[in-house]
């Protein structure tokens, strides 16, 4: 699997005392912030990969979970399927446009395969 970028992500019971921890406290950078303002999910650098600290989580509290972004979900699928991977939701596109897919480890890690389509915000500058 050649992957393109990845992060570790939280969902904890409470998002903004995590955010104000790992910004203020840990005094990790923010890479980006999105979502509603009054309650962004927030990613920060984490050394060549990013910890997204986002939404409230239905896994155990503090339960993390791996973000991988692949060129193509859908050949993933079909690889991972072949291998006997546990495939914990198929592919599909997000109402955030991404198209994600999940897997679990043997330990049940939820794995988020991620691809971002060309048309996609995040494959071009925003700025104006």
């Amino acid at each position: 699997m050649e992957v393109l970028s990845s992060r570790i992500l939280l969902r904890p019971a409470d998002p903004a005392r995590s955010r104000r921890f790992y910004r203020d406290v840990l005094g990790l950078a923010v890479y980006r912030e999105f979502g509603p303002r009054d309650d962004p999910g927030t990613v920060f650098f984490l050394g060549p990969g990013f910890l997204e600290v986002s939404g409230h989580g239905d896994a155990p509290a503090g339960a993390p979970m791996i973000w991988l972004q692949v060129r193509d979900v859908s050949a993933e699928h079909a690889r991972l399927a072949a291998a006997g991977a546990t495939i914990a939701r198929e592919p599909r596109r997000e109402p955030w446009g991404l198209i994600e897919m999940w897997i679990e480890d043997p330990e049940g890690v939820r794995i988020v395969l991620v691809e971002i389509p060309e048309d996609h915000p995040l494959r071009r500058d925003q700025r104006g």
